[in-house]
């Protein structure tokens, strides 16, 4: 999960504006290229994937827990691809997943490849410019993770003067740097994450998704959430521009799988808690 940070570009963009005046992995932040100019036609997207009786859909495959291959060689699983399978169930139409890196994700979608990307990605006003959202199936926010016997610890503004352990290239170093702390480079959270349970630095600054990610994989890591921002980040699928019926449909869906649990489960089955709202 070290690469959430760049997945999460949204994240970056909205903590700057947090009251505390401190100023973002996301599965991505990768910028995303030139989107393809909406159709002068009549809007088919809908009705293209219901005639071909599946929708395309975009994803890496090598970015767990949203979407690899179980046991590093076995099927195509994840939590973005469970819930990509789910809403294509509701669409009444199969998923056909297409292993894309994430440097040419959006390209594809442009040249249509794809019908959708469904890969932990942030909505942000550049994107939104560029291309249509479904609804949020994913919310998270920047948190401070500490020890647990920590008390030192409850709000940004308590992590001036105390260490964090940070990726240079993260969107968080900024956060941890503005708040005061004395940072530590490390390379990812990992390396990181080491340092606070072994009691050489404070504190990690990261995204929540990342912390509930090694917390359900880590129980016994002795680790808490300190504090977290009020600002939010949401990931959507992601349409070309003037995919409004399509994109419509999947609204529908994941209502329709919010109402009846499922986003809930398979939310809970991959991070212990409902991220999706």
């Amino acid at each position: 999960m070290n690469r959430l940070h760049s997945r999460r570009s949204a994240l970056a963009a909205t903590l700057a504006g947090l009251a505390l005046a401190l100023t973002a992995c996301g599965g991505g932040s990768g910028g995303g290229g030139s989107s393809a100019p909406a159709s002068s036609g009549s809007d088919t997207s809908l009705s293209d994937v219901k005639s071909k009786g599946e929708i395309v859909i975009a994803t890496e495959g090598t970015y767990k827990p949203f979407s690899f291959h179980a046991e590093g060689a076995g099927d195509l699983t994840g939590y973005d691809v469970e819930i990509a399978r789910a809403v294509a169930e509701k669409l009444g139409v199969k998923a056909n997943f297409q292993e894309t890196q994430f440097d040419g994700i959006f390209a594809g979608l442009d040249a249509k490849r794809f019908d959708t990307i469904a890969n932990q990605i942030s909505i942000n006003a550049e994107r939104k410019a560029k291309y249509d959202f479904s609804k949020p199936y994913t919310v998270s926010t920047g948190v401070i993770v500490t020890k647990a016997d920590n008390s030192s610890i409850n709000s940004f503004e308590s992590l001036k003067g105390k260490t964090t352990a940070q990726s240079l290239t993260s969107n968080f170093y900024k956060l941890a740097v503005d708040a005061g702390a004395n940072v530590q480079s490390v390379e990812g959270w990992a390396q990181g994450v080491s340092l606070v349970r072994q009691g050489r630095v404070d504190a990690i600054v990261n995204d929540k998704l990342t912390y509930l990610d090694y917390a359900k994989t880590n129980p016994d890591a002795g680790l808490k959430i300190a504090a977290e921002t009020t600002d939010k980040s949401e990931s959507a699928f992601v349409f070309r521009k003037g995919s409004t019926e399509l994109t419509a449909a999947v609204d529908k869906a994941l209502d329709e799988l919010r109402a009846d649990g499922t986003l809930a489960k398979i939310s809970k089955k991959y991070f212990g808690t409902d991220v999706t709202k």
